[in-house]
């Protein structure tokens, strides 16, 4: 659900309401889908909780180890922000576990035309935490 900043979410909803009670959709031109988990994701290198222990459980994942090299799995706002100098912040906090299959995560801001520009990247994060 929403917290009081506009356009924030803790993924604290019932199964995949997320997209409505977050303001988010799935791309429906991308090769798999987010999806949302409480930790219960198979595997030994899963977060157990969100990064706020004792608060929340939820998060989002992709497994990217079932895809091919360039497929892509998207989110998008369901909002419009209007651009900003200094007022407008993208603030998040996530998990990659390094492996052969991570591919990069990106963060893109859409300008008024249409183009999608590439605001961050990550390819890996070697500690394995938050």
């Amino acid at each position: 659900y929403y917290t009081s900043i506009p356009g924030s979410c803790n993924f604290e909803t019932r199964d995949q309401e997320w997209t409505t009670a977050c303001g988010l959709t799935q791309d429906t031109t991308d090769d798999f889908d987010w999806n949302i988990s409480n930790g219960a994701v198979t595997g030994q290198t899963d977060p157990h909780t969100d990064h706020t222990p004792g608060k929340g459980q939820s998060f989002l994942y992709v497994n990217s180890s079932a895809q091919r090299e360039g497929n892509r799995a998207r989110i998008i706002t369901t909002k419009v922000f209007p651009a900003s100098l200094g007022v407008c912040r993208v603030r998040f906090w996530f998990w990659m576990f390094a492996s052969r299959q991570t591919g990069v995560l990106k963060v893109y801001t859409v300008e008024e035309h249409g183009t999608d520009i590439l605001m961050w990247s990550s390819t890996r994060n070697e500690e394995n935490k938050w």
